[in-house]
């Protein structure tokens, strides 16, 4: 969000999720219960102070998913991997090298967050073994 001054330090992805406007909170609720749908046994922890999803148990930061709200989208950090392999789908929304924006004003686009999850946890899982 566009506040001045540091980061609060939430406990809880709850925690950080009541403390955004409430299209935020609707959006990343609903981008959460997206990614816990594909994923049940991911474990919630806040890292780098944002919501992040451990794909495997203590997985290190390169091993999660994260999101956060922000003043006009939702970034969801699914790992430059992903974004790759999804760049066609992807084209309609402003990127980074491992995130993407997904506007308050559009309808989540649900099928393609559930399959770069899957396609996320499938790559974490290989490389773990």
């Amino acid at each position: 969000m566009a506040k001045k001054g540091p980061m609060p330090d939430f406990k809880t992805i709850d925690d950080y999720i009541a403390h955004q406007p409430v299209l935020v909170q609707t959006k990343l609720n609903e981008l959460r219960k997206i990614i816990k749908t594909v994923a049940p046994d991911a474990v919630e922890i806040l890292n780098y102070k944002v919501p992040s999803f451990n794909l495997v148990p203590n997985g290190k930061r390169d091993q999660q998913i994260m999101m956060a709200g922000y003043a006009k989208f939702v970034g969801f950090y699914p790992f430059p991997t992903t974004m790759a392999a999804f760049s066609e789908e992807l084209k309609a929304f402003k990127q980074g090298k491992g995130s993407v924006q997904f506007p308050l004003d559009q309808p989540l686009p649900e099928d393609l967050i559930k399959r770069m999850v899957v396609f996320r946890m499938k790559e974490v899982l290989s490389q773990s073994k």
